[in-house]
């Protein structure tokens, strides 16, 4: 038997939960489906919030041939076969061709399909969970109309849920018994997975005891079901660039509410490097000058973390999220570094002083003989004030302290 997201998938879009920001009456998609025009589209997004079911109602509509192919399995000659039925009695209008996983076909198998998609003979409808922009061919992308779906809230995935409740009972023909308490739990550790819930409620079912005419649903159930598991991480995914990029920039906004939420993501995806590694930078980078003495109480965090391992890490690297929060910010090194780098690799370099050359001699073409590099020890407060920057940069700022340091 399907799974029951397959078996309840809906019949139109008004069925659809969620992605009201381009499916209810007036968006974009929704018009396009009154529309006798279907043009070449991208839909991106995490997996289970409806990309699938709207790329096959629009193609249904379409007055085309539907084809289909997944990134995962299909190969070139699959698309050299179907580019062999356009123009055929086999496809009189052309093709609808409607390719799941996108980001796994490689450059020369997307490009395979421009010309076809340029003069209209194929249509392409694709979905993918990664972002387009990084993993969809730019030709590809310019010939088409890119869409983001984004996760289902925990009230739109119940509609779905109890929905799925009265397609179960009339599929069994029993009466299911199940909590408004236990439906948003199950709705909850679906993680804006609406396929992901359908098919906890599905399991929960399934395991339940048969009263009489009723199946019940027990807390027990729904809790052992939904236990852990239900956070979804892929340490090659968009899901975890984001996770460490909100982690850090929780960090520097000084928010440890935000940030101890992230650093609870990455734990739990047991991914230490990334903590390490966003924790080190952020103290440099963020922390900076305006308190430097915490680089070094930050570093010993994560060498503690390192040493003790999973699950004891999570209490130095707390610590040192808390402490990086609560911390003063400046990013005036940080800033300092990529101006005078943007310099560098600008060109403008100009040749060192001649008295901080590492020279003891001048040759016979120097006239006036002598380093003459004035040594900072050797002057009240040690300090001299003489030229350090090449003539051609004289009096270029980098370092531009913080009014507060």
């Amino acid at each position: 038997m399907k799974p029951l997201a397959d078996r309840l998938r809906p019949n139109s879009l008004s069925e659809v939960v969620g992605q009201s920001h381009i499916l209810s009456p007036g968006k974009p998609l929704e018009r396009l489906s009154h529309s006798d025009y279907i043009p070449n589209m991208i839909f991106y997004g995490p997996p289970g919030v409806g990309k699938t079911t709207v790329a096959k109602l629009l193609a249904k509509q379409a007055n085309k041939t539907l084809r289909k192919l997944n990134g995962t399995t299909a190969s070139t000659a699959d698309i050299k076969d179907i580019i062999a039925e356009t123009g055929t009695f086999a496809a009189p209008n052309g093709i609808l061709l409607y390719l799941d996983e996108i980001q796994y076909f490689n450059k020369k198998q997307q490009q395979t399909l421009l010309e076809q998609m340029e003069n209209g003979n194929i249509t392409l409808i694709a979905s993918t969970t990664e972002n387009p922009y990084f993993y969809v061919y730019n030709a590809v992308l310019s010939r088409s109309m890119v869409f983001e779906f984004k996760q289902v809230s925990v009230d739109e995935i119940a509609k779905a849920l109890y929905r799925a409740v009265d397609f179960l009972a009339d599929e069994r023909k029993l009466q299911i018994k199940i909590s408004e308490v236990q439906v948003k739990a199950i709705a909850k550790s679906a993680a804006g997975d609406v396929r992901k819930a359908l098919n906890t409620l599905d399991m929960c079912v399934a395991a339940s005891t048969i009263t009489q005419n009723e199946i019940v649903v027990s807390d027990e159930i729904v809790s052992d079901i939904t236990y852990k598991g239900n956070f979804l991480y892929d340490k090659n995914s968009d899901e975890h660039y984001d996770t460490i990029s909100a982690f850090q920039k929780s960090m520097r906004g000084s928010d440890p509410d935000a940030a101890l939420h992230y650093l609870a993501r990455l734990i739990n995806a047991n991914d230490l490097p990334s903590i390490c590694r966003r924790l080190l930078v952020c103290a440099c980078e963020d922390v900076g000058m305006a308190c430097p003495q915490i680089i070094p109480i930050v570093k010993s965090c994560v060498d503690i973390a390192n040493q003790v391992g999973f699950p004891e890490a999570r209490i130095p690297l707390a610590d040192a999220v808390v402490i990086v929060c609560q911390a003063p910010k400046s990013n005036s090194a940080y800033q300092g570094i990529n101006a005078a780098l943007a310099d560098i690799q600008a060109g403008n370099i100009g040749r060192i002083p001649r008295h901080l050359q590492n020279k003891h001699y001048d040759g016979d073409d120097v006239k006036v003989k002598g380093q003459f590099y004035k040594n900072p020890h050797d002057y009240e407060g040690h300090y001299v004030k003489q030229q350090y920057l090449p003539d051609e940069l004289v009096g270029r700022t980098y370092y531009k302290r913080n009014k507060k340091n």
